[in-house]
């Protein structure tokens, strides 16, 4: 309900109505998507790398997908340089948000949003959307370690430890991984997790987990 209402106030306040678009949503394909920050604090921190990829069905097509390098305003700090080994002489050659943000609403428009807790990503993008529409990003959001959560843990007993590291993930849905913290790959890898996880979901199957540690090793179906 609170996310409907909060819908309704941004069709009705945003600033812009030629991008009212964004509010029709588009069920037949869906964006992976993945932000690289200078930080976790959505208040200080920006975002220095995007990826957006489209996925139709099974078929995940980065051959369309949208990759933008951005150019911070603020500096870049040790941590997040150690996290995504981007350095400040790698984003100069990139653009400001305001530029790159028009074309990345006019690519995802109406698509839900698939991502690995997409929700921080969503929050990155809505401190720009803000200044720019101000509204948030109406997308629907779809957090793959939601659906690996429900295939492998929702019947699990009290005090079964749960794992929903990024690598836990691909590990038990026999994925290969990328190195991580690069938009792309990350978007792309929680493509692969999202359609395979909707594949179980459609074959009625889960993760069957070994003794109290969450450790999965087979699939059951059921």
């Amino acid at each position: 309900m609170a996310r409907a209402l909060r819908r309704l106030l941004d069709w009705i306040v945003i600033s812009n109505i030629q991008y009212r678009f964004l509010f029709r949503e588009q069920a037949t394909e869906v964006i992976s998507l993945d932000c690289e920050t200078t930080g976790f604090d959505p208040r200080v921190h920006e975002i220095v790398s995007i990826a957006a990829i489209p996925i139709r069905g099974s078929r995940i097509l980065t051959s369309q997908a949208f990759r933008a390098l951005i150019r911070p305003e603020g500096s870049m700090n040790a941590e997040s340089i150690r996290v995504h080994q981007l350095r400040k002489k790698d984003v100069e050659s990139g653009r400001p948000m305001r530029q790159v943000l028009p074309e990345l609403l006019q690519f995802i428009a109406g698509r839900p949003l698939v991502g690995y807790w997409i929700d921080f990503d969503v929050r990155m993008l809505d401190k720009y959307l803000f200044g720019m529409l101000n509204i948030h990003l109406p997308n629907r959001r779809i957090d793959v370690s939601n659906l690996y959560y429900d295939r492998k843990y929702r019947t699990a007993p009290p005090g079964t430890r749960v794992d929903l590291s990024f690598a836990a993930i691909g590990r038990d849905l026999g994925l290969p991984m990328l190195p991580q913290h690069e938009a792309f790959n990350d978007a792309l890898v929680a493509a692969e997790m999202y359609v395979t996880l909707k594949d179980m979901i459609a074959r009625g199957a889960r993760i069957r987990r070994t003794g109290n540690d969450g450790a999965a090793v087979t699939f059951a179906a059921g």
